[in-house]
């Protein structure tokens, strides 16, 4: 399994960004996907996910509204629109599969699996 974040960056409160999630090495079309993210100093959260078609999302309440998860099964990508971003977005994003060792007892763990560098998001003015 290999997973690529990109399309961080530094900016402005109120500003937007696109991340981006390369996938390889699993069935990519199969799996539930999810974006989380590591604020300094914090654990993980758990930012959103999508169905393996892309017709159901979900978003943690903070990020309703301003964020967009997506997905492009022939390109085995997984994107996060984000707007409207706050300082409180800062964090280090990385995509995960809803599935273990990614996932287990009802929530994403970074112990163990093959996760990517992550993408460091920063909204400061």
């Amino acid at each position: 399994v290999q997973l690529v974040e990109s399309g961080g960056g530094l900016v402005q409160p109120g500003g937007s960004l696109r991340l981006s999630c390369a996938a390889s090495g699993f069935s990519f079309n199969t799996f539930m996907m999810a974006w989380v993210r590591q604020a300094p100093g914090k654990g993980l959260e758990w930012v959103s996910e999508i169905n393996n078609d892309g017709t159901h999302t979900s978003y943690v309440d903070s990020v309703k509204g301003r964020f967009t998860i997506s997905r492009d099964n022939a390109k085995n990508t997984l994107y996060l629109q984000m707007n409207s971003l706050r300082p409180e977005d800062t964090a280090v994003y990385y995509c995960a599969p809803r599935v273990a060792p990614y996932f287990i007892n009802n929530e994403y763990r970074r112990d163990f699996g093959s996760w990517g560098q992550g993408t460091q998001v920063t909204v400061s003015s």
